[in-house]
C-alpha cells in the first residue's frame, strides 16, 4: 500500500477529552473517529488491526471445537424478560418499539438465542458442543469514555458450551481458559485470571482476564507470594483477631452533633475507635430496605452485596427513605432491637462484642453492643472492601492493589438459561437434564485499545507484529528522487513477494514528519530510504519497540526482514 494513496489522517494533537492513552494514540495515528459518544468508526489502519485480533480469536476458538455462528442483535423484548433479564439489566438495554408497537431490545449479549437454539439438541449423544459468534452489541452506556475501552457499540466474541453435567462444563470451561491465555499471549497482551463477580450474568465460577492500565475501571487485588489474585468485587483479605474482653451490659448514651465515625471515635476513644463501631448502612435491593452492617473503619463493596443478597441492582437509601424506616438520619443509624428489616452483616462482625452502634434516635448512641446478642441478624457475607498492604488470606504477607482492563470473561452459568427457554436433553436412562450453559465473552475493540495501552511509548504506538496493521514501513526520503524511489520500489516488491504486509511512505513530506508519523501509527519495522542511502547502497533499519537503528546492505534488508517477521510469526 503507497501512503500517497492511503486514508491515514494522523493529527499532531489529541482531542481535548481523550483522557486515556490508547484513545489519544488511535485518535491521532488515524485508527478511528468518534462518530457520536461511545460510537467509533474503525478507519482502514484501525480496521486492518481488529480483523488480526478477531483472526487471532477465530483460530483459537476454532482450536478448542468451537462452531461459528451469526445471531441478530435484534431481539424480541419477550425472550429478555423470559430470562428475567429486560428489567434487571436496568437502563444498559437498548429498548424500542417496531412501527407495530412490538417491544424489542438490543442485545448485550446472546445468552437467551443461544439457549433458544439448544432447545433443539435433544439427547447426551449430541453433548458437549461450542457455539460461538463475534457481531455486534450494543450497551446503553451511562458514560462512554476512554476511547474504545467504554463504548455503546462494540463487537464481542462471546461462545458458549453446553453439556449434560458438571465435569463436561469444568472440561469446557478449562478448554476456554487456556484458550483466552493464548489468545491474549498472542496479542502482545500480559493478561492476569483473576477471580471475579459474575454480576447480572448469573452462575457460579467466574474469572476474568486483566491487563494492568491506569486507564483501566476495575481493581484488582494480588499476593506476589503466593499468586492470589481477584478482583476487588470478590477478594478478601486477612483480619487480625481483636481481643474485646468480657461482653457488657447493652447502654444507651447522649452524643449530641457526633454524626460520623471519625467525631465519635475523637469523642470517646475509650469505647468507639473505629474498628469498635458498627458502621449501618441502609440500602434498597430490587425496591426492598435492607440494613447493611459493617466495622467502623471499613467500606462497602456494594457488588459484594448485590452477589449476596442475589440481586442484580441495588442503590442507597435517600434521606426520607432512612428516616421514615429507622426515625433517625444518617450518623445516629443501628440495628439493636430492630424487626421487620432484613439485616445483613459482614463476617468481621462475627462474635464480636462491647460495640458502639447508633440508637436510631439523632444524637444517641448504643454501647455495650453484642452483635449476636442485639442484633437480629439474617444473613452473614463478605461485604468490605479491601486495602492495599492488607495481608493476603492465603499466606499473610500484603497484597497489591492495581487497576485494570478487563479483556475477556468466563462464566459457569448453569441451567438458569436452559431451563428457561426448555433446553433438555435425555440421558442415558431416558431421564430429561437441563443443558449446563458456560458462557465466554472478549471484546474486539476493547482488546485492540488494550493493546496499545501495554505498547506504547512517548512517540506513539508499539504494535506486536501479530496484531499491526502492517509489518514493515518503508520510508522513503526523496519519493521526488527517481533513483531513491525506484529503490524503494524494488525493496518494496521484493518484501511482498516474501509475504510481508508492507506499508511505502511515498508522500512529498519533509522527512521529519515522515519519522514522527511512522512511529505514531507504530509499524514494527522502518526501513528508511534516501539519495545517500542509494549511492552508498545502505538503507537503516529501524526497529520501533526501542527505535534502535541499524544500517543494512541495501541487498540484505528484505532477507533480513523477512527472516525477523517470520521468526516472529513462527511464535505467535
Amino acid at each position: 500500500m503507497r501512503w500517497s494513496k492511503a486514508f491515514i489522517p494522523t493529527l499532531r494533537e489529541a482531542p481535548a477529552d481523550a483522557e486515556a492513552i490508547s484513545h489519544r494514540l488511535l485518535v491521532r495515528g488515524g485508527f478511528v473517529r468518534q462518530l457520536a459518544a461511545g460510537s467509533y468508526t474503525m478507519l482502514p489502519l484501525g480496521q486492518r488491526v481488529r480483523l488480526k485480533v478477531s483472526e487471532i480469536i477465530r483460530q483459537e476458538m476454532n482450536a478448542i471445537g468451537g462452531q461459528e455462528m451469526m445471531l441478530p442483535t435484534l431481539h424480541p423484548a419477550e425472550i429478555w424478560r423470559k430470562s428475567d433479564r429486560y428489567e434487571l439489566m436496568g437502563d444498559n438495554l437498548f429498548k424500542l418499539h417496531d412501527r407495530k408497537g412490538a417491544d424489542l431490545v438490543l442485545g448485550m449479549t446472546e445468552e437467551e438465542i443461544f439457549a433458544i437454539l439448544a432447545t433443539e439438541l435433544f439427547s447426551y449423544r449430541d453433548l458437549p458442543q461450542i457455539w460461538y459468534q463475534m457481531h455486534t452489541k450494543f450497551r446503553d452506556e451511562p458514560r462512554p469514555k476512554s476511547g474504545l475501552l467504554r463504548v455503546r457499540e462494540f463487537t464481542m466474541k462471546d461462545s458458549y458450551t453446553l453439556d449434560i453435567d458438571a465435569p463436561g462444563l469444568d472440561s469446557g470451561f478449562d478448554k476456554h481458559h487456556l484458550a483466552y491465555k493464548r489468545i491474549f499471549e498472542r496479542m502482545g497482551l500480559d493478561a492476569v485470571d483473576v477471580t471475579a463477580s459474575s454480576g447480572a450474568m448469573g452462575g457460579t465460577e467466574s474469572v476474568e482476564f486483566m491487563v494492568r492500565s491506569n486507564a483501566g475501571e476495575d481493581w484488582i487485588a494480588t499476593c506476589s507470594n503466593c499468586d492470589y489474585r481477584a478482583n476487588v468485587e470478590k477478594a478478601t483479605t486477612a483480619l487480625p483477631e481483636i481481643d474485646d474482653g468480657e461482653p457488657e451490659e447493652l447502654e444507651r448514651f447522649s452524643t449530641p452533633g457526633l454524626r460520623t465515625i471519625r467525631a465519635l471515635a475523637e469523642a470517646h476513644s475509650d469505647i468507639a475507635s473505629p474498628e469498635k463501631q458498627i458502621k449501618t448502612l441502609v440500602f434498597v435491593l430490587e425496591d426492598e430496605p435492607v440494613l447493611v452492617l459493617l466495622r467502623g473503619d471499613h467500606d462497602l463493596q456494594e457488588q459484594k452485596l448485590l452477589d449476596a443478597a442475589g440481586v442484580g441492582d441495588g442503590r442507597p437509601g435517600r434521606p426520607e427513605e432512612i428516616r421514615e424506616l429507622l426515625g433517625a438520619d444518617p450518623g445516629s443509624l443501628g440495628a439493636v432491637g430492630v424487626e421487620g428489616v432484613k439485616v445483613i452483616v459482614d463476617h468481621s462482625l462475627k462474635d464480636r462484642s462491647n460495640m458502639t452502634t447508633g440508637a436510631n434516635q439523632d444524637d444517641w448512641h448504643y454501647k455495650g453492643v453484642s452483635v449476636e446478642r442485639d442484633i437480629s441478624i439474617d444473613m452473614w457475607a463478605d461485604l468490605r472492601a479491601v486495602r492495599d498492604g492488607e495481608p493476603c488470606v492465603n499466606c499473610g504477607e500484603p497484597i497489591e492493589l492495581w487497576k485494570g482492563i478487563e479483556v475477556g470473561h468466563i462464566f459457569k452459568l448453569g441451567t438458569s438459561y436452559s431451563e428457561a427457554f426448555g433446553a433438555f436433553v435425555q440421558d442415558e436412562a431416558g431421564d430429561n437434564h437441563p443443558i449446563i450453559m458456560g458462557s465466554y465473552g472478549i471484546g474486539v475493540e476493547r482488546g485492540v485499545a488494550a493493546v496499545v495501552e501495554a505498547n506504547h511509548d512517548e512517540s506513539g504506538i508499539v504494535w506486536p507484529v501479530s496484531v499491526a496493521p502492517y509489518e514493515v514501513v518503508i520510508t522513503v526520503l526523496r519519493a521526488d528522487d527517481e533513483a531513491t524511489m525506484s529503490a524503494a520500489m524494488d525493496l518494496y516488491s521484493d518484501l511482498e513477494a516474501g509475504g510481508l504486509e508492507v506499508l511505502i511512505d511515498d508522500r512529498v513530506e519533509r522527512p521529519g514528519v515522515k519519522f514522527a508519523d511512522s512511529e505514531l501509527i507504530g509499524i514494527p519495522y522502518r526501513v528508511t530510504v534516501g539519495p545517500r542511502g542509494v549511492s552508498d547502497g545502505v538503507f537503516e533499519v529501524t526497529v520501533r519497540r526501542g527505535l534502535g537503528k541499524t544500517e543494512v546492505p541495501a541487498g540484505e534488508v528484505s532477507a533480513l526482514l523477512i527472516e525477523k517477521i517470520e521468526s516472529a510469526r513462527s511464535h505467535i
